[in-house]
């Protein structure tokens, strides 16, 4: 990230959410929000091909619990109301009115539910891998839309969502199993995806049978070549510093709020849909969010969109990391037909 100039924004809470920047000053803003267990840093194929376009402002942050952003120890400082608050005032220390807001992972669930409240600092959203009115729903929301054909009620009463069920249940187990082991964590994470298990049951369906992680042995864990993953010798230092300053409670209570982040859903402006453009990229490979194994996530989110662009990528869960190019040229052909036109 040496290309881009860093910043910190103190929040009135106290917090500080630490950002980098590059591009030009005057361009169309893009800001790219990280998911699970990210940093920016996972958005250097993005910053890198949209900064060097003159058209363009790109900022990435760290979330909170990430990189050098603050990481408080209450799991309440992570639901989406907070979340979302603290970015509208980041815009507003920024002095932005709209930006392009660009999601992966829970990044989408805080920029849909950023959408959903604050449809004035939107020129467009794009959501990669977990699509619009889902996730920032809650749990129990998504339940209704898992595909039976893969997850029988009887067998797998929350799906390829098991492992969010675990998290509520077993929150200090779940912090554990990763915090022992994080450098092949970091790695088995990254690794590239298998096409074949496309349309089977997810490991992560598995999390609560098996009594936790990595069916309940984190440290038998292989360690992976770093060849065989998404990542390089920088993006795996920098992700490793992350998590040894701040352990693995600030990415475990992301899922440790959906019981507010329903209620705050209620209060949604439009109901909840969109009026302006958003594009959203599947990575078809990704066996807990895809709608091509979860039809149901395709038909929600076009409901709550009037004006939806859909891409297909060949692709595990991080496609921005695991495919670049055709991320970075989705994007791009989407913003010059709804947004530089």
């Amino acid at each position: 990230m040496e290309a881009y100039t860093a910043h910190d924004i103190k929040h009135k809470n106290g917090e500080t959410t630490h950002y980098f920047e590059g591009g030009t000053k005057d361009g169309i803003p893009l800001i790219f929000i990280h998911g699970w267990p990210d940093i920016a840093e996972t958005w250097k194929h993005q910053l890198a091909h949209f900064s060097a376009q003159k058209a363009y402002r790109t900022i990435a942050l760290d979330m909170r619990g990430y990189g050098g952003s603050s990481a408080p120890k209450d799991k309440r400082a992570y639901s989406l109301e907070v979340l979302v608050g603290e970015l509208v005032d980041f815009v507003g220390q920024l002095g932005f009115k709209k930006a392009v807001w660009i999601g992966h992972d829970w990044g989408c669930g805080v920029v849909n539910a950023l959408a959903a409240h604050h449809p004035e600092l939107f020129i467009a959203l794009a959501v990669l891998a977990v699509p619009y009115h889902t996730i920032e729903y809650g749990l129990e929301y998504v339940k209704q839309f898992i595909n039976r054909n893969i997850y029988p009620k009887n067998e797998y009463e929350y799906g390829q969502f098991e492992y969010m069920r675990f998290y509520e249940l077993e929150p200090e187990k779940s912090v554990q199993a990763f915090d022992g082991h994080i450098e092949k964590i970091t790695k088995v994470i990254y690794a590239r995806h298998d096409p074949g298990s496309h349309g089977k049951p997810s490991p992560t369906s598995e999390v609560l049978k098996d009594g936790g992680w990595f069916k309940g042995h984190p440290e038998q864990l292989p360690d992976i070549p770093l060849e065989y993953t998404s990542l390089d010798e920088s993006l795996l230092k920098n992700l490793i510093n992350s998590h040894q300053a701040h352990g693995f409670f600030p990415p475990t209570a992301y899922y440790l709020n959906h019981d507010v982040n329903a209620e705050y859903a209620t209060s949604a402006k439009n109901d909840g849909v969109l009026g302006f453009p958003v594009l959203f990229i599947d990575a078809k490979h990704d066996s807990v969010c895809s709608p091509s194994t979860t039809p149901k996530f395709e038909e929600i989110q076009a409901e709550f969109t009037k004006d939806l662009t859909y891409e297909t990528v060949e692709s595990g869960h991080w496609v921005q990391l695991e495919k670049p190019k055709e991320v970075n040229e989705a994007i791009e052909k989407w913003l010059n037909a709804k947004v530089t036109k």
